[in-house]
């Protein structure tokens, strides 16, 4: 299916994904193939690849050709852990939306909102504008602390019910939830995968220069609510001036006034069963995990979280099934997002973990919602179905960067950029290490990985030239961040469009102004710590 802007026809987004890889492909006929040497050096107990500098050498030529069909495949297996984390989620809340649970949860919480704007005070100040600034702080506080990115796919299909009930669009709810996380990534303040790494890698103190990330941390995230702001306030206005206006009938049919007031609130025995188990299994935890160790920059602060969850769950549980399952089924959602965040933080969890967590949500329920086993396996088929479509562009999307690999042409355009660096000045270097950070993040998306690769070589750029490698891993965190909203070779993008339903050339279009401003801002901010005396750079 394609879309039209003022009779312009756009591409679906497999098409585009699908040319970008024959591009990739033309690239290595182009570029020539070389690659550095590498070796493993350990970083906080892991191991982790570093790129040996001075050793980049040629090597014979990789050029791509029937592999640009090969690529669909490869990129399935580079990407397969973030198509699974898509299909369980899709199938998971698609037994959540059967319920009807999310959409009591956000008529509920719509009808609270408009008590409150019968008081003066919150009408002139607009109680929606609050609720989508708080929501954005938050998540851009996730990204900033514990580099929040590939958890942004589980809560898409929450916040996009949410806008379209507020009067907005998908884009705004898109907004709320990833583009706040990544703005936040951007800022880094803890981000253990790009700061912690990058810092690592340049042998500084872990986490050092945290004053001055914060800043920026908060000017970004201010800079980015404000754009939010703006826009949704003209869709509030106009809802046809949305670029997805069309599109969102989807969104808008899913969470209808009149599906609402046809739903009957009872809690079956089965909720309460589930309600009893749960709480024992909580009890447990407690006890075999009394206290929970939450590390951020490198302070580790100790809490009886597992306790404290298991009273809360217990006493809320037990009032939410009183009123009605359906409120108990939004108290396993909250209970499935603070698990999220403790095991993050404090375990370390990552996307199998969180899968898992939101698979059992999906289980436990359909249980309390008393349906049977076949039911919920059926369920939970027909959201992966539904959900297909953004699995199988993730996959697409992994086959740009396997091209670039098996051309040998990625470490090329390293030592290339590299070398357009030597000879500027402080402030072209750092500007030229900005722009070289930013321009690579289009075709490796992931922090960790171009730090490894990155890092090495441009901390003796930053000692030749006198500049700190504190502000040298200030540009990579930035140029890394940013442009993870824009580049198609980023999984977790383009299957939150895919969730969302927003194809990739009108999120493009919406949001390519915000980024280049945030780009000129993030370049003014590079500047300061080259010309003051600024604690840690």
């Amino acid at each position: 299916m394609r879309y039209s802007i003022r009779n312009i026809k756009i591409p679906n987004t497999f098409t585009i994904v699908f040319f970008l890889v024959i591009i990739a492909a033309i690239l290595t006929w182009i570029i020539p193939s070389g690659e550095f040497k590498r070796e493993i050096i350990s970083i906080d107990g892991n191991n982790q690849e570093i790129v040996i500098p001075n050793s980049y050498h040629s090597v014979d030529k990789q050029i791509q050709t029937w592999q640009v069909f090969s690529a669909f495949f490869n990129g399935f297996v580079k990407t397969s852990n973030i198509i699974v984390f898509i299909l369980m989620i899709g199938g998971a809340f698609w037994i959540l939306n059967f319920t009807k649970a999310i959409d009591i949860g956000i008529m509920s919480f719509l009808h609270i909102i408009k008590k409150i704007q019968h008081y003066r005070f919150f009408r002139h100040i607009n109680v929606n504008n609050i609720i989508i600034s708080s929501i954005m702080i938050l998540f851009s506080l996730f990204g900033a602390i514990f580099g929040m990115s590939e958890e942004t796919l589980a809560f898409i299909i929450i916040f996009i019910p949410l806008s379209i009930s507020m009067g907005y669009d998908s884009i705004v709810g898109m907004a709320m939830c990833y583009l706040a996380a990544h703005v936040g990534f951007a800022g880094g303040i803890f981000n253990p995968f790009t700061i912690g790494i990058a810092q690592g890698l340049a042998y500084i103190p872990m986490f050092s220069g945290f004053e001055y990330r914060f800043l920026c941390w908060g000017i970004f995230t201010f800079i980015s609510i404000a754009f939010v702001l703006w826009y949704a306030r003209r869709i509030k206005k106009n809802p046809k001036k949305s670029l997805t206006y069309t599109i969102d009938a989807y969104w808008r049919n899913k969470t209808s006034q009149q599906s609402i007031e046809t739903i009957t609130h009872y809690t079956p025995k089965a909720a309460w069963i589930v309600w009893i188990l749960l709480s024992a299994l909580f009890v447990y935890l407690s006890l075999l995990h009394p206290l929970t160790e939450i590390n951020m920059s490198n302070h580790i602060y100790t809490a009886p979280l597992f306790p404290i969850t298991s009273i809360l769950f217990i006493c809320i549980g037990f009032i939410s099934l009183r009123k009605s399952v359906h409120f108990f089924i939004l108290t396993l959602l909250f209970c499935t997002i603070w698990f999220l965040i403790i095991g993050v933080l404090g375990y370390q969890w990552y996307i199998m973990e969180i899968a898992t967590l939101f698979f059992t949500l999906g289980i436990l329920t359909g249980l309390s919602y008393n349906c049977s086993i076949d039911k919920i396996i059926k369920l939970f088929l027909e959201g992966c179905k539904d959900i297909m479509n953004a699995a199988l562009i993730v996959g697409l999307a992994g086959g740009i960067i396997i091209i670039l690999e098996e051309g040998k042409i990625i470490d090329t355009i390293l030592y290339t950029m590299a070398n357009a660096l030597d000879g500027s000045n402080q402030a072209g270097t750092i500007g030229g290490m900005y722009m070289f950070q930013t321009l690579l993040n289009l075709i490796i998306p992931s922090g960790s990985a171009k730090a490894a690769l990155t890092i090495p070589i441009m901390s003796q750029f930053a000692d030749m030239l006198n500049i700190s490698r504190q502000l040298m891993v200030l540009a990579f965190q930035f140029g890394d961040g940013i442009t993870n909203m824009f580049t198609p070779a980023s999984g977790v993008l383009i299957g939150c469009l895919g969730i969302a339903r927003i194809p990739y050339a009108l999120w493009i279009k919406w949001i390519m102004k915000f980024l280049l401003f945030l780009l000129v801002v993030g370049f003014l901010l590079l500047l300061p710590p080259l010309f003051f005396s600024i604690n840690g750079f």
